[in-house]
């Protein structure tokens, strides 16, 4: 045999050949698509919702104006301003003070104060509720001490507006505490040490020059707070707080208005897209900016004596009344006085919970992985909005989404039933609307961004040098993506997979709303027991819920202090 005849030539390293440059150019138009199409199916409910706004629907809105729409409009804007200020207030200091300061327990300080992410906000309504209420252990104790009776002390009422924005500020201020410690962390330290020279105490440093550095970053957990605050029903709704989210829900199944509810959920939208551009907008804006690159070790400032013991109640606080009283409150109903028990109705609760997050977060993971590798591929500005707009279904709420995906099934629903009744005499049932397809959907919808913006970021740690060695070696895009990149992204895999899974496993409003008949999550069953007001009984599916959110809380936390630059120098 001829060996000279049967070798094939040899490209030279980084050189493509014609055919490698038209199977790319495929490969990418494909991408491009791929990722158009993906967008549109993911916005599909946002433009359901829209669409609604030009159908007439005078009389239910005119009910609506001469009753609660005040009652929505007031209760929203209140708690939008209360949480905000309870975040900032909650955050911005315990962020600051782990980040600058030095003080007993602070290591611990750092990722327990991550905490209360993992617990949500319908689950602590519910524990304090069962703890501050008139039958409650603190009002029996204040009754037995003093021997006063009903109406003979004053005590606030926890289920109002107030406890509302109460609990909604003790597990949302996580998401300041996170960006803001670290914007702090990031910020260079011959900025610091200039201001300490000129005379500086900590205080002007902390206020005129750290603070405004942070602000975007700030400003971005704020809107995350605030977006998450709108979102909210479990809490407003168990308080008997009128907001956008119990109207939407009332309107959908009380009045039985669909128009109606879905203008009231274009409304909210509106609100939400405000918010999302105004955290752009203060990006944009920032006139604040590092001019070093030296970063090292941050001095950290020693607290003692008084201001230590300061320091430590400071950062105690949020974890005891955001985590540790709820959580010990659950597992006291959960094991002492609750009536349901482990049995194999509870395990089909965990089955079913754990089923449907593990599939939702398998399908976002797949879903990011396909837009986030395709703006790698294809920088084209079409491709940048597609993903973009993909990432938007995190600003709306659940309940929202969940209106917008019904409309377009409910109908698709309807047209093979009525083309199966002309064509063979038969019903088909509700094939989308009524499955777990719907609610896979909307998750989705939801939670997609979450899982896009981590597999973004591990994309970004990738060199593009490492595409060119790989494609000079023969392989393709996919191939790329599975010898190259995976291997690499293992962690950031991980993390996207497990935040997913522990949102949808939170999820109550979108679980509530579109779950099949029959068909019960640990969600929906604390939020059932809870509305019969038999608190006890939802400690053990709100502990389980607890419980496993804990996973993405370690990873967030043992990720952000290695995420500095200049963090491994040492001093």
């Amino acid at each position: 045999m001829d060996i000279a005849r049967t070798q094939r030539p040899l490209t030279p390293l980084g050189t493509v050949t014609a055919a490698q440059a038209r199977t790319s150019k495929r490969t990418r138009y494909l991408f491009r698509a791929l990722l158009i199409s993906m967008a549109l199916l993911v916005a599909l409910p946002v433009l359901a919702v829209f669409a609604y706004v030009f159908v007439p629907a005078p009389d239910v809105w005119q009910h609506l104006v001469d009753t609660v729409l005040a009652d929505y409009l007031a209760n929203s804007f209140w708690l939008l301003i209360g949480v905000g200020f309870g975040v900032l207030l909650l955050g911005v200091p315990v962020a600051w003070l782990n980040s600058m300061c030095r003080f007993p327990g602070q290591r611990i300080f750092e990722w327990a104060l991550l905490l209360p992410l993992a617990m949500p906000a319908y689950i602590i309504a519910y524990t304090y509720t069962g703890m501050l209420d008139f039958a409650g252990p603190v009002q029996t104790f204040i009754r037995d001490a003093t021997g006063l009776g009903y109406g003979e002390y004053y005590f606030p009422e926890v289920r109002s507006l107030p406890g509302a924005i109460a609990m909604l500020s003790l597990v949302l201020y996580p998401y300041v505490y996170l960006l803001a410690r670290a914007a702090f962390l990031e910020q260079s330290v011959c900025v610091l040490e200039v201001s300490r020279t000129l005379g500086s105490s900590a205080w002007h440093s902390f206020f005129h020059l750290a603070l405004p550095l942070a602000r975007p970053a700030i400003i971005t957990g704020l809107s995350l707070a605030l977006m998450e605050t709108l979102a909210d029903f479990g809490t407003v709704h168990y308080f008997g707080v009128d907001t956008f989210t119990t109207g939407i829900f009332r309107t959908w199944f009380g009045l039985g208005d669909s128009a109606a509810a879905a203008q009231l959920a274009a409304l909210l939208m509106s609100v939400v897209f405000m918010l999302v551009l105004l955290e752009r907008w203060s990006r944009h804006k920032a006139r604040y900016h590092h001019t070093s690159g030296k970063y090292s070790v941050l001095p950290k400032q020693q607290l003692r004596g008084k201001w230590g013991a300061l320091a430590i109640v400071v950062c105690t606080l949020p974890i005891v009344l955001g985590f540790l009283i709820p959580v010990l409150q659950l597992l006291y109903w959960a094991f002492t006085v609750g009536e349901q028990s482990i049995d194999q109705a509870f395990l089909r609760l965990v089955a079913n919970s754990l089923f449907l997050a593990a599939l939702a977060a398998g399908f976002a993971l797949l879903l990011a992985l396909l837009l986030g590798y395709g703006k790698r591929l294809d920088t084209h500005p079409v491709v940048r909005l597609s993903a973009r707009i993909a990432a938007l279904g995190y600003a709306i709420p659940g309940t929202v989404i969940a209106i917008g995906v019904l409309i377009p099934f409910v109908w698709l629903d309807t047209q093979l039933n009525n083309l199966s009744k002309a064509g063979f005499g038969l019903s088909l049932g509700l094939l989308f609307s009524g499955s777990l397809f719907t609610l896979l959907f909307a998750y989705n919808v939801r939670f997609l961004a979450v899982s896009l913006q981590t597999v973004e970021a591990g994309l970004g740690k990738v060199k593009p040098t490492i595409d060119e060695a790989g494609r000079s070696l023969g392989l393709k895009a996919f191939g790329v993506l599975r010898r190259l990149h995976l291997p690499m992204m293992q962690g950031s895999l991980l993390t996207a997979l497990l935040l997913v899974f522990v949102d949808v496993l939170k999820e109550l409003p979108a679980t509530l709303v579109l779950r099949p008949f029959n068909f019960n999550t640990l969600a929906v069953r604390a939020y059932e027991m809870a509305a019969d007001e038999r608190l006890a009984d939802a400690g053990l599916p709100s502990l389980m819920i607890v419980l496993v959110g804990i996973i993405p809380v370690i990873l967030l936390s043992y990720s952000i202090g290695r995420a500095r630059a200049g963090s491994k120098v040492q001093a």
